[in-house]
């Protein structure tokens, strides 16, 4: 197996695992803010230390401030619309949802960064929204009412289209010459910001837990270890190969949701991940 296609392997697997954990952690009533912004702590620690020891650290250019801040709340904000989204919905399904983030990244490229639009792009939409709507079935919890059931799918989705923006905007950065260490470091610090101004404001609580230290520790690695295996991959292979590889996590998270116990298998998650899995490789196409 090539070094691109195992970064890419590894960087779904901790993908798939911060999924899970981010379900298990979104099965109780704690602050997703405090949990956020201490993820957003423990990865800039993390980068900081790697830009360190690689000698990565020079001066940051105005481009790569304003990309990155740009970048980091529309990530603050996806993640933080996927953690809710969780509290109500199967991690299979929020995690299938928000890796549909590639179909806006295609449709914002095509309207803001002038990319070409072909036929497969077209099929690989027509797919995605396909998965969106099998996997639109009040079937999670018999708790909970379809009204609910459906703002919470809403906001999934909203998760996935924050993502996207996310990517387009990094995108920019770097045919701006942004520097994309630097942005991952801005990205950790808005975790941190938009976290604790989340609990603060809405939430109205910013306490730390052991519970909550734990899962921030295991998250805060997992993100650190999905975004640098992901540039390894696309620093050593061709994007359009690796990317879609390591956007499948929502497989291995279906797989380890059900093995864990948080979820029953069906018939219409395995049609709504095979189309998933269809409409990320064909909009992943050059």
């Amino acid at each position: 197996m090539s070094s691109p296609i195992l970064y890419a392997l590894l960087s779904l697997t901790f993908a798939a695992m911060h999924d899970v954990v981010f379900k298990r952690y979104a099965k109780k009533d704690r602050s997703r803010g405090t949990y956020i912004a201490c993820i957003g702590l423990i990865w800039l620690l993390l980068q900081l230390a790697t830009a360190y020891f690689c000698g990565d650290i020079d001066s940051v250019s105005s481009e790569t401030i304003l990309f990155g801040v740009i970048a980091g709340l529309f990530l603050t904000a996806s993640n933080l619309m996927l953690l809710e989204s969780m509290t109500h919905i199967d991690a299979s399904m929020g995690s299938t949802i928000y890796r549909l983030n590639t179909l806006g990244v295609v449709v914002l490229a095509v309207l803001f960064l002038n990319e070409p639009f072909r036929l497969y792009k077209g099929l690989g939409i027509l797919a995605g929204v396909v998965s969106v709507i099998l996997l639109y079935r009040h079937d999670t919890d018999a708790h909970i009412d379809k009204r609910t059931f459906a703002i919470f799918f809403a906001i999934a989705v909203a998760a996935s289209l924050f993502r996207a923006l996310y990517g387009v905007t990094s995108k920019a950065g770097l045919l701006a010459g942004a520097d994309i260490q630097p942005m991952l470091m801005i990205a950790a610090f808005c975790w941190m910001i938009g976290g604790s101004g989340y609990a603060l404001l809405r939430e109205k609580r910013l306490r730390l837990t052991r519970t909550k230290a734990i899962y921030s520790l295991v998250s805060g690695i997992l993100v650190f270890l999905i975004v640098n295996f992901l540039l390894l991959a696309i620093e050593h292979g061709e994007a359009s190969t690796v990317i879609p590889i390591a956007n499948m996590s929502f497989v291995l998270a279906l797989v380890l949701s059900i093995f864990l116990g948080m979820e029953r298998f069906t018939m219409r998650k395995l049609g709504a991940i095979l189309t998933a899995a269809c409409s990320i490789i064909l909009l992943s196409m050059t």
